[in-house]
């Protein structure tokens, strides 16, 4: 696990302006959720960030190739599965790993944002994780966005009703989150949550 964390930070120095995007492995190239990352993934390479996804096929290769579409660097982060999945052709800068744990560290580490599109538990499991690690603030101002209101509206309103109103979670833990369909306007929330990160840091 050592190694692939000190692997993953030699592989991936120098990016320092990206994004993370999450979703299935199991849609395929004529599907909506593929041309969803990958025209979500452009928009976010043309405003100057690199895109970096699980290297899979599905929204990932959809979102890999959007960010080849915008001239944008492409980062794969594969990792091994009892169902082999081959890193797809559109990833410039890939990187493997055996170890979830490792792995995720590099979907926080060189993001500025997160971007989920539908998929299922792998998925799931990258949303919840940056949320938590988002509530308890152990990284700051990064905005998660769910693309698709048709796919997310019954997760966020199960989460109003099972969780905040119940008081499992604080009613300001939803605004942790932000709706949408439009590639525009992940990017206008990606724009201002990395501003805000700089004006943290005292770089802006």
């Amino acid at each position: 696990m050592a190694a692939e964390l000190e692997n993953g930070f030699a592989e991936l120095r120098g990016v320092v302006k990206a994004v993370s995007v999450f979703g299935s492995a199991r849609t395929g190239p004529a599907s909506a959720e593929y041309a969803g990352g990958r025209a979500v993934a452009e928009a976010l390479g043309h405003a100057g960030f690199a895109v970096i996804t699980g290297g899979g096929p599905g929204v990932m290769e959809g979102a890999n190739r959007g960010a080849r579409d915008a001239n944008a660097l492409s980062i794969g982060l594969t990792i091994e599965l009892p169902h082999e999945q081959e890193t797809n052709e559109h990833v410039d800068r890939a990187v493997h790993f055996d170890y979830f744990f490792a792995r995720k560290v590099m979907f926080v580490r060189y993001a500025a944002a997160f971007v989920a599109l539908p998929g299922g538990f792998g998925t799931l499991d990258e949303l919840f994780e940056a949320l938590t690690l988002i509530q308890t603030e152990k990284i700051k101002n990064f905005p998660v966005v769910l693309v698709g209101t048709e796919y997310w509206s019954g997760l966020l309103e199960w989460l109003r009703v099972q969780l905040r109103d119940e008081g499992l979670i604080s009613p300001m833990d939803l605004d942790l989150v932000h709706l949408t369909d439009e590639p525009d306007e992940v990017v206008d929330i990606v724009v201002r949550g990395h501003q805000a990160q700089l004006a943290t840091l005292g770089l802006s």
